[in-house]
């Protein structure tokens, strides 16, 4: 029997020199890791020259949006956003913190980065409900008791709060436990809730004691709101007592299940 040929031998040499499937598919995977790797260390590298390094995403404008009394103007200057910063360094929290600490007519204000050159300001301002009088001036109260603002001009549709405490031992009894910012907050409550067609002619809020509130209105009527509890239903028996007796000139709905009018 003849022996291999030498053609055959060199075959058989070059298929056993030859790596065997599974390491040749090692290989390439671990190319291919490579590849993968060195490509996502230059696009990190790169992501972040072009956030902090370069002068793409930098902020060279500041917005404005929902401002009534306050300005543009003043709130960018309390905002002190770091123009030419780059955007991602800009703390918003801390563009939040000053805006409330410098201009407490803010009640409610959203920082946001408006990509790729923005930071957007968007801010409520607080309503007054009450103003509180000081000398020639006007101290703005909103719908939580805050005092907020001081304006030289008294904002028109706001009713005034008159705090004139009764000297009866009730009264003062009642302001040992209820102090003066408890009564302002009851005075809001009660400013809150009085209806919208007498809250447009409404002129001042008296508070005598916590459970002793009243309304002055424009043409001269008086509403015994009691105590600021239960406004929503004092506000009901308000509006039907006003349609029962268009002519009267008192009415008190201290007790809303038993309102009363008087005068004519």
């Amino acid at each position: 029997m003849a022996g291999p040929t030498t053609a055959e031998r060199g075959e058989r040499q070059q298929e056993s020199s030859d790596p065997p499937p599974v390491r040749r598919r090692l290989r390439l995977r671990l190319r291919t890791i490579i590849i993968l790797a060195v490509t996502l260390v230059l696009l990190g590298a790169g992501s972040v020259w072009a956030l902090f390094g370069s002068q793409w995403l930098r902020v060279e404008r500041v917005s404005v949006s929902g401002t009534r009394v306050l300005t543009p103007a003043q709130v960018r200057e309390a905002a002190d956003v770091p123009v030419g910063a780059p955007l991602i360094s800009v703390d918003t929290d801390a563009i939040e913190a000053r805006l409330r600490r410098k201009l407490p007519r803010i009640d409610v204000v959203d920082v946001v980065r408006a990509w790729p050159h923005g930071i957007g300001l968007k801010v409520t301002e607080r309503t007054p409900v009450l103003i509180v009088q000081k000398g020639r001036n006007f101290i703005e109260v909103d719908d939580e008791g805050v005092r907020f603002a001081t304006v030289s001009e008294a904002p028109k549709g706001v009713p005034a709060l008159e705090l004139t405490v009764s000297r009866s031992r009730s009264a003062a009894a009642s302001l040992r436990r209820f102090d003066e910012d408890r009564l302002v907050r009851e005075a809001v409550r009660v400013a809150r809730a009085i209806p919208a067609a007498v809250a447009r002619t409404a002129e001042v809020v008296k508070v005598r004691s916590y459970d002793d509130i009243s309304l002055e209105l424009a043409d001269g009527r008086t509403v015994r709101w009691g105590s600021g509890e239960k406004g929503a239903a004092k506000a009901r028996a308000l509006t039907a007592l006003m349609k029962a007796s268009p002519d009267a000139r008192y009415f008190d709905i201290s007790v809303p299940t038993a309102p009363a009018s008087a005068g004519s």
